[in-house]
């Protein structure tokens, strides 16, 4: 029996009959939801009865919490189609997901927990995922998504990394957060640049004759790779003269591999549209690093542009999560007016949150960016609930 014809046959539940579904859904309920008690935490003076820091959680919520359960999604739907293998699906993804949301749990009331359980219990699941998605990929001999396995393993060995600096309450200002989101930004790059432009160039070629997106090719291959070394020099030594140079120049070389897809021809279409503004996110984030002191109100050498979290990571991932669950659940790949309106609420929470960067003492942008930011969210898990739990349209 073919694997597509196993997977038809698959007579579970169907929320975790695909990856996509229960960590979307999970993912979409704590980005909102974590914004949300962090915000009444910060204004009622309370203490969030974690072991970390506020903002030492906040941070790992957000790029650790989120952004892996997003990743999951991604890749545990996106590696069947790499490698022509069975989905993972039933219980195993029962247990993954369970594991993602015991570790939410657990940090989140690790101050009355055993010391160590709430890091173990978190870093769990990123080790548990590598593992998985190696194993498919292996299995399947897809050898050039190899990469993809090792940029996991990076991930999970840094988020153990950031559960040490927590401990010595130092994570906020440490090496690895600047390590975790270089590490989703650089992933970011590598699969947003194989999916934006195909997306792009598959909608483009049934609407009217124009240039159509630049497909993969040296250029992109050595930038990649100066965005690796560059997210390295960022981390390593973020103040300096060679890491703001360099960041510059990789910066604008992003903003010239975004041009190449042509974007700018798929403004009727906002599910395409988003992922191209989306993007842009990325070289906004490296000129931050680059111009450092020159900006207004720049907090300081070891800052993570928010262009890189509130922007390309929050929205483009907010973007692919609408995407992907209505293509695999058989619906049409188009943007309801719903929908354009979360991508709207997302970017504008992305804006804010970097025009606060710039000015520190305006507590009105910080409040209004997180209420946009807690709106998309909450706007995505009401629209989606019915897609992410409900069976496959059958065409």
């Amino acid at each position: 029996m073919s694997s597509s014809s196993q997977a038809r046959a698959y007579e579970g539940s169907t929320f975790f009959s695909h990856g996509y579904r229960p960590f979307f859904l999970y993912a979409g309920i704590w980005g909102g939801l974590s914004m949300l008690v962090w915000i009444l935490f910060l204004s009622t003076g309370n203490e969030i009865p974690t072991r970390m820091v506020g903002v030492d959680w906040h941070m790992h919520e957000m790029v650790f919490g989120y952004g892996s359960a997003v990743i999951a999604g991604f890749l545990l739907t996106a590696i069947p189609n790499w490698t022509g293998r069975l989905p993972i699906m039933g219980w195993p993804t029962a247990l993954l997901s369970g594991l993602w949301v015991l570790g939410r749990v657990a940090l989140f009331f690790s101050a009355y927990l055993p010391l160590y359980l709430a890091p173990v219990l978190d870093s769990a699941f990123l080790i548990v995922l590598c593992l998985v998605i190696g194993r498919e990929i292996i299995a399947g001999k897809n050898w050039r998504n190899l990469k993809i396995v090792m940029i996991i393993g990076a991930l999970a060995i840094i988020n153990v990394f950031f559960h040490v600096e927590a401990h010595n309450s130092i994570a906020y200002e440490g090496y690895s957060i600047r390590l975790g989101v270089g590490m989703i930004i650089l992933l970011i790059s590598i699969v947003g640049g194989r999916v934006i432009p195909s997306f792009t160039r598959n909608w483009l070629k049934r609407q009217s004759d124009g240039p159509l997106p630049t497909p993969f090719n040296t250029f992109d291959k050595y930038l990649l790779i100066a965005t690796g070394a560059t997210l390295i020099l960022w981390v390593a030594f973020p103040g300096h003269v060679i890491t703001r140079g360099a960041t510059s120049i990789v910066g604008i070389s992003h903003l010239f591999r975004v041009w190449r897809w042509a974007g700018w021809r798929t403004f009727s279409e906002p599910m395409l549209a988003i992922l191209h503004i989306s993007y842009v996110f990325i070289p906004i984030g490296f000129l931050t690093i680059g111009l450092g002191d020159m900006l207004p109100g720049w907090q300081g050498e070891t800052s993570i542009p928010h262009a890189f979290t509130a922007g390309a990571i929050g929205s483009l991932t907010l973007a692919m999560m609408s995407r992907v669950s209505l293509g695999h659940s058989g619906r049409p790949i188009k943007a309801t007016w719903p929908v354009t309106t979360l991508y709207a609420l997302i970017l504008g929470a992305a804006v804010f949150r970097i025009w606060a960067e710039m000015d520190p003492s305006s507590v009105m942008l910080l409040h209004l960016s997180a209420t946009l930011w807690i709106a998309s969210f909450a706007g995505f898990v009401a629209i989606y609930i019915p897609i992410l739990t409900r069976p496959k349209l059958q065409k």
